[in-house]
């Protein structure tokens, strides 16, 4: 059929364009067109799909998206086993490695070596037959591993049908998949706002995420792969050197390091690792040493193999982790959400690649616990580019005062104790029940919880004061020009017109927003000071409650407790926020510059029809964006969670709801659509 031709040839021409388009933005970093553009191309593919089932394949970029959840990870044998590498951690180390490939191969002239970073992942292999990705494996004992196909196929970065030519009919490609350090922060965040659990380290995520039995979620996650060597078919390549295939496997289409390069004999290699060293915490991804290899394959056959290890190559690993140095001091530093850090002050000692003199104590409590004093020689830790810790005391190095006899001693220092007053405002310390972290109650005045402070309160769900972005208040409040949110509204074009990349018509727009944004709400205004603990349905909650803020202002924490869920927790926050006379005087500040909103009459608080009820929403909603539902629904007196328990009443599904909806359905939760929760907003729940 001619139309059937046609429309075969788009599918083609689109799953061509749309690979492209992926190389360009996932491998090379280099997007040729807008996002906007890429979605219709890609729609477009989902719709030919779906009217001509037969034009779907494999290697389509419409299967990337995930499929049905797994039972278990079927077992998969590598074609040719996945090896670990010898290590090394001292530069003799390096130079006897050296020698013994010198040595090896009988020559005494210097040898070339393919260096490249060690990538701080999950090593996996990739089975590509007639160009074709069929089959994807852990490395687990390095004989074989367990099959992950369907969650490798999720990977942009990953081709699903090799790109040039050359390639025999099956080949292994072996690589790392891992996380970038910005993508991790931000799956973290994410994590954080479903109120799901974060995860400790790039490379846990990683492997966490690749070994999800439902692959839906490991398209969720931000992963990233780099190819360094081949398995099977290695032997059908045109190539005569590593640093050749790693070029031939970038021209097939995979990411591969940039920093790699061929150096000569052993002076080669330690330069690039001191190089290596000094680039690592620049670097996007974690790596834990790089890797040398002799570069010409010829030579690597010929030395071979030892035991479960190649003679040819040897991993040459970052300093230890751990030193002992001594507690020079503790002080107590204050963040920008206004806790308080004790940070051990320490003399100088040179740990996991660089010279430290500060460790993080984390919080009171640890202190006490590990019993840290001044003058304790401490064993100090850093992983990566984790910030230092103090991991323990070394309890016979302690110093001790002479007593009655021998068995009499005690401690020169007595044991931290935290400060009761704030180190940067004179603010009251405090610590909520059965909390470990104690924080400044200074909120708004604090000169450390300053930029915080101002960007939560300009935040959309907030006064919602457009074109305030991190930048503008770091230069404002370095400037001088913002020492708390009620200097916003003082502002003036001069002023702001005279700031760097600051044009005429951005400090006009500007100005428009902050003007705005004295019209607000009680509710708005209750979150927008950044209370601990206080959230938007607390806000909303205060608002309806009290109707007027000096009632707000007024009420006692047995006052504070007598609102819909307003617990012992938060009620002591409030208190603690409101007692302070600094946050008044800026509250009233605010008041002068003309912020206002409808005082109403204090709410009867009577039922509500999601009164006691908890809410998930997943998926698309037809006509309500998902903050207008949450809006609804916390207005009922119900509340929205991010995950699905036995504890959820109702699960809201919307269109493509995923993991959330089948959690739902194996607990037996109620699962309704947007109709029939309009529907309960009007008519009422039946409690």
């Amino acid at each position: 059929m001619p139309g059937l031709d046609a429309t075969a040839r788009r599918a083609a021409e689109l799953r061509a364009e749309i690979e492209r388009h992926n190389q360009a933005y996932y491998v090379l970093d280099a997007p040729t067109i807008p996002d906007a553009e890429y979605d219709k191309l890609f729609r477009e593919l989902q719709v030919l799909e779906a009217q001509y089932p037969a034009l779907l394949v494999p290697d389509s970029p419409t299967q990337r998206v995930g499929a049905a959840p797994l039972k278990a990870f079927p077992p998969r044998r590598h074609g040719v086993p996945m090896l670990s590498l010898n290590n090394a951690f001292e530069p003799a180390e390096v130079e006897a490695f050296d020698q013994r490939v010198r040595d090896g191969l009988e020559t005494i002239a210097a040898v070339d070596y393919a260096v490249e970073p060690k990538f701080d992942g999950l090593a996996i292999s990739l089975t590509y037959e007639n160009g074709l990705f069929t089959c994807g494996a852990t490395r687990g004992d390095g004989a074989s591993g367990e099959e992950v196909t369907p969650n490798l196929r999720t990977l942009r970065c990953l081709p699903l049908r090799l790109l040039g030519s050359g390639w025999p009919a099956l080949i292994e490609i072996r690589g790392e998949v891992l996380i970038f350090k910005q993508a991790f922060v931000e799956l973290n965040a994410r994590q954080r706002q479903r109120a799901d659990k974060e995860f400790a380290n790039p490379r846990n995520a990683a492997a966490g995420s690749l070994r999800q039995l439902d692959s839906r979620i490991t398209a969720g996650r931000p992963l990233a792969f780099f190819a360094y060597g081949v398995g099977a078919g290695a032997e059908a390549l045109p190539i005569k050197t590593h640093a050749e295939l790693i070029d031939l496997l970038a021209s097939w289409g995979f990411p591969v390091a940039e920093e790699r390069r061929v150096v000569q004999g052993a002076k080669g290699l330690l330069g690039y690792f001191a190089e290596i060293g000094e680039k690592r915490p620049s670097l996007p991804y974690d790596i834990d040493g790089v890797v040398y290899k002799v570069n010409k394959l010829a030579a690597q056959a010929q030395l071979g193999f030892v035991s479960r290890a190649p003679r040819f190559a040897i991993a040459h690993k970052f300093p230890a982790e751990e030193a002992l140095t001594e507690v020079l001091g503790i002080d107590v530093q204050v963040g920008r959400t206004g806790a308080i850090t004790p940070v051990a002050r320490l003399k100088p000692v040179f740990v996991g690649g660089v010279t430290v003199t500060n460790a993080t104590l984390h919080n009171e409590d640890e202190v006490r616990r590990k019993d840290v004093r001044i003058g304790d020689t401490v064993i100090v830790r850093r992983a990566g580019d984790v910030i230092p810790e103090v991991d323990a005391i070394v309890t016979e190095k302690r110093p001790m005062k002479p007593g009655k006899d021998l068995f009499d001693n005690e401690p020169v220092e007595p044991p931290f104790a935290m400060p009761t007053a704030c180190p940067e405002c004179g603010s009251a310390i405090a610590k909520g029940v059965d909390e470990a972290i104690a924080r400044c109650t200074g909120g708004l005045y604090c000169p450390a919880q300053r930029k915080q402070a101002i960007l939560h309160f300009a935040a959309r769900r907030a006064m919602d004061i457009e074109g305030l972005g991190d930048k503008l208040v770091d230069q404002m409040v370095d400037a001088g020009l913002l020492h708390s949110p009620a200097d916003l509204y003082g502002l003036t074009f001069e002023t702001l017109a005279g700031l760097a990349r600051m044009g005429e018509k951005s400090a006009q727009n500007l100005l428009a927003a902050i003007e705005k944004s004295k019209q607000t709400t009680l509710a708005r205004f209750i979150f927008a000071l950044g209370i601990r603990n206080v959230g938007e349905a607390t806000a909303r909650d205060l608002a309806r409650h009290f109707g007027q803020l000096d009632a707000l202002l007024a009420a006692d924490a047995e006052a504070l407790q007598q609102v819909a869920d307003v617990g012992p927790i938060v009620a002591a926050s409030l208190a603690a926020f409101l007692g302070e006379a600094h946050n008044r005087e800026i509250i009233a500040r605010l008041q002068s510059a003309g912020v206002v909103w409808t005082e109403e009459a204090p709410a009867d608080n009577g039922p509500q029809v999601f009164a006691g009820k908890t809410l998930v929403l997943t998926g698309t909603l037809l006509t309500l964006k998902r903050d207008d539902a949450k809006t609804l629904i916390e207005a009922a007196g119900g509340k929205v969670s991010g995950s699905v328990s036995k504890k959820t009443d109702y699960v809201v599904a919307g269109e493509e709801a995923g993991s959330k909806l089948e959690k739902a359905q194996e607990l037996g939760v109620p699962v309704i659509d947007e109709v029939e929760l309009l529907k309960l907003l009007e008519q009422g729940v039946d409690a």
